[in-house]
């Protein structure tokens, strides 16, 4: 029925009301529980069912992620279930690169062709990475006997931050990282969110469980929080700085809002449910989830 759509005026995109709502609350839901605000779908849902590309498009992106990612971060921190230290890293590592990514979308990449061919690989890569351990001929090494069962006890305690290394206790394994690869990883994954407008933690979330070897639990907080603090660069360095022929990549704020409300119910309900899922289903569904997005990209 008509009363039912609506016309956005600054991306020219008409659809039903309900249409943006529901997907985004479906994407965030799930995708919450593994860090991932469900932005890296939406970018392909706006260009192929809304008609909406270009710079544009990846600002309005990030316009979702300061809606959403509130609801799945005041959950993990409600929940105590916020891993700080890490998010810190992800955000302080990611600023840089916000504003080089913006200059790469505009100067470099306005059509997103070649950048779906880099991302396809790199999700492809980490898809495998993930998934290795579920089939045996992909693991590179067996599993070890032996491994200490989880506990049910979700809290993290923090044993040592520092300039080399960040040390924490989850489940009852020690476990850690270097401070200085995340902050490397961070720094590109930063470049990577402001060229596309998925926030980073799309990118992030599986590395830090893929090659970090960070149980999943414990990363999806610190990286939705890191995707907040980047997307509100995000938005800002495409809503102020000037486009190199002049005007600006300005958001579809009332698009991106409308995501937003969707995906906010969609985050805050993904990370309450999120603690009644194990591990290793998490895993394999990030993996196929990647490895489907990944095929994608590079079939498009």
């Amino acid at each position: 029925m008509d009363w039912l759509t609506v016309f956005f005026p600054v991306s020219g995109v008409h659809t039903w009301i309900w249409l943006p709502p529901m997907v985004a609350f479906v994407l965030s839901f799930f995708c919450s529980m593994v860090g991932i605000s469900g932005a890296f779908l939406l970018m392909p849902f706006q260009m192929s069912v809304l008609g909406l590309a270009g710079p544009a498009a990846s600002a309005t992106n990030l316009v979702f992620n300061l809606f959403a990612t509130p609801g799945g971060v005041w959950r993990y921190v409600r929940e105590g279930r916020m891993f700080w230290p890490l998010a810190g890293i992800i955000s302080l590592g990611t600023l840089p690169g916000i504003v080089l990514g913006f200059y790469l979308r505009v100067l470099y990449l306005p059509d997103a062709a070649r950048f779906k061919l880099f991302v396809g690989v790199v999700l492809l890569y980490l898809s495998w990475r993930l998934l290795a351990g579920f089939v045996p001929w992909m693991a590179r090494k067996p599993q070890q006997s032996g491994t200490p069962a989880s506990s049910p006890d979700m809290n993290l305690r923090i044993l040592h931050v520092g300039r080399q290394r960040v040390e924490f206790v989850f489940q009852g394994q020690e476990q850690g990282f270097s401070t200085p690869a995340m902050l490397a990883l961070a720094f590109v994954v930063g470049i990577i969110g402001g060229t596309y407008g998925i926030g980073g933690g799309a990118i992030i979330a599986p590395f830090c469980i893929a090659v970090f070897r960070l149980p999943v639990h414990a990363v999806a907080g610190a990286a939705l929080a890191g995707t907040f603090v980047t997307s509100v660069a995000g938005v800002a360095v495409y809503s102020f700085l000037p486009l190199p022929g002049g005007g600006y990549a300005a958001p579809d704020w009332w698009l991106g809002s409308l995501f937003g409300l969707g995906g906010l119910a969609g985050m805050y309900l993904g990370a309450a449910f999120q603690k009644q899922v194990p591990q290793q289903l998490l895993k394999a569904s990030l993996g196929l989830l990647l490895a489907g997005l990944g095929g994608f990209y590079l079939l498009s």
